[in-house]
């Protein structure tokens, strides 16, 4: 039985709040309750995460990289459940900028499949440009992994959570309204093709 897309999305944005919440739950809570309770969350996180993208045919490719970013968290969380309460945003920056990677070296690219759920044909130009913002989301989510790892190496708690909390949602937010601004100008420069 598959669900509907508006539940999907429904659980896609529940999971987005969650993600986003989460750092601040490790800063006020990490003195206060077991380090391996973050990690059960994560892990709970990461399952969501997977259970979502099986569901949906689009979403599928990054069935492997959720399942992987699952197995780190579960065998990092036996190590150190202290650090690993910390990793959850570097492993999701690294699964996703795994899956993203793989879709460079096997097309379709990850962008192109969403893409077509809407445009079912796009032309060899779109697909090129499609390739292209794919290949930036890949150097955005390793910078922003590496970054990630940088404020977990500093030690400083506040750093991690305004960084993984806060600071790369909004970049987040700027690279998606900035590929929305230029995949406008590049459809009207091709005639809204």
């Amino acid at each position: 039985m598959t669900s509907s897309p508006n539940r999907r999305q429904g659980l896609a944005l529940l999971l987005a709040a969650a993600g986003f919440v989460y750092p601040f739950a490790v800063y006020f809570g990490l003195g206060r309750m077991p380090p391996g309770a973050f990690v059960l969350v994560a892990l709970v996180l990461v399952g969501a995460r997977l259970i979502s993208v099986s569901g949906a045919a689009a979403a599928r490719p990054l069935a492997p990289a959720m399942a992987a970013v699952a197995l780190g968290t579960a065998v990092a969380g036996l190590t150190d459940a202290a650090v690993t309460a910390k990793l959850y945003p570097i492993l999701m920056s690294l699964g996703m900028a795994g899956a993203f990677g793989l879709s460079l070296v096997r097309p379709p690219t990850l962008i192109e499949i969403f893409a077509r759920l809407s445009e079912p044909e796009p032309s060899p130009q779109a697909r090129a440009y499609m390739r292209r913002v794919t290949q930036v989301w890949l150097v955005f989510l390793l910078v922003n992994a590496a970054v990630s790892a940088a404020s977990l190496a500093s030690g400083d708690l506040r750093l991690w959570t305004l960084y993984n909390g806060l600071v790369s949602y909004l970049l987040m937010g700027v690279l998606f309204a900035g590929e929305y601004l230029v995949r406008r100008r590049v459809r009207a420069r091709s005639g809204g093709r």
